[in-house]
């Protein structure tokens, strides 16, 4: 094959995290194929992360690309409030960015007219051609750029969520054996705070220490005390930490960047392709994937595109309110009380919420009614929660 040729491709990727291993993972799927260029900057793909979610947001059709990304699962899954405890009867799952890097290379190794570049800096990215640090370009006949929140930010940030997470390996097999996604019945400081635990096998679980925080400012070695202090309260006996994760996302209230209407397609944070309260990508990157995978490069950008993008904005719209209400209306100490009344709505509601496919019904449910304790109007007129 001649050099020119190498050089183009169906899809052109930017970023090897969660987003773009979708699509890859997606499009080899449904189009084995297409010709694939991933571009990862580091040298492996995914970072170090976990990415959850409810599996009710992964479609029949898409399991088989899905699963082997999926490290643990767990039938249901518990939060716990300062007032009360509830244990949804709802599936959720977890995937790890090794299972990632390890998955998507194996895909690429089986499509050999696919391409991954590692350790790859790309300086000029265009509608149709990609040109990296050491001058190669490359041609795509759609471009995708998803790199994340570090690399662009978010403008109109209200606050912070924020987390230092340990992946612990246990002396002896966990006493948790489901997942903890909200355990909020730890002091109340530096604004909404609960734990996440993950038990990923009997003998490691994931702890993370999260804030939705006035401030950016993270302290880990204080954190990790925090975990440690946490695992053995709950009766976890750490032998020592396999992995640590710590992330400080923008909480918006103001503005989440519109979705792009043309290649370059931005997926990441500055295309607006999150949830702009609870940071979740994973339910909405695979609706991206799925669309973009089901599509010639051409088409990608039809009017089930623009409906997409439509209803992904409006459902966002109503995540700005809710994040407006929470770090505007209440005070730090105070902020978990919202989270606490929604804790009390339908299972499907709540997952609705996640995966932000919320009905007009499910909207109204969240703001109609007696206010959390602790809403303040003056507090929200004000726009001061201090």
């Amino acid at each position: 094959m001649a050099e020119a040729e190498d050089s183009r491709f169906d899809l052109v990727l930017v970023g090897g995290g969660l987003k773009n291993a979708l699509i890859s993972l997606a499009v080899l799927h449904h189009r084995p194929q297409s010709r694939i260029l991933l571009l990862e900057r580091a040298e492996r793909l995914g970072g170090n992360h976990t990415w959850s979610f409810h599996t009710a947001a992964v479609a029949d059709e898409d399991w088989p690309f899905i699963e082997p990304l999926v490290v643990a699962r767990w039938p249901r899954h518990w939060v716990t409030f300062p007032e009360h405890e509830r244990c949804l009867e709802q599936p959720y799952a977890t995937i790890l960015s090794d299972r990632l890097d390890e998955v998507v290379r194996r895909q690429f190794a089986e499509h050999p007219q696919c391409e991954l570049i590692t350790s790859a800096l790309a300086t000029e990215i265009g509608a149709h051609e990609v040109q990296l640090s050491d001058g190669r370009r490359f041609e795509g006949s759609l471009v995708v750029d998803a790199r994340g929140p570090e690399q662009f930010g978010v403008s109109g940030a209200a606050g912070y969520q924020k987390f230092v997470g340990l992946e612990l390996v246990l002396e002896a097999p966990s006493p948790i054996t489901e997942a903890r996604l909200m355990d909020a019945r730890v002091p109340q400081v530096d604004g909404f705070r609960f734990f996440y635990v993950l038990p990923l096998d009997e003998r490691r679980v994931l702890v993370e220490d999260t804030y939705y925080s006035d401030s950016p400012k993270l302290d880990p070695e204080r954190l990790r005390q925090e975990i440690f202090a946490y695992a053995r309260r709950h009766g976890l006996a750490p032998a020592g930490v396999e992995r640590e994760e710590a992330g400080v996302l923008p909480i918006p209230v103001d503005h989440v960047p519109p979705p792009s209407t043309e290649s370059p397609l931005r997926a990441g944070y500055q295309g607006g392709w999150f949830h702009a309260t609870t940071g979740y990508s994973f339910p909405i990157a695979l609706r991206l994937a799925r669309h973009i995978a089901t599509r010639a490069p051409s088409q990608v950008f039809d009017g089930d595109y623009r409906r997409m993008a439509r209803e992904h904005r409006r459902q966002n719209r109503f995540a700005l309110l809710l994040n407006k209400m929470m770090f505007q209306a209440f005070s730090a100490q105070d902020r978990y009380s919202p989270l606490s009344r929604f804790y009390h709505l339908p299972d499907s509601t709540i997952v609705r919420f996640y995966t932000l496919t919320m009905t007009r019904w499910d909207r109204a449910r969240v703001v109609v009614g007696r206010p959390p304790r602790g809403f303040s109007l003056r507090l929200l007129l004000s726009g001061d929660p201090t």
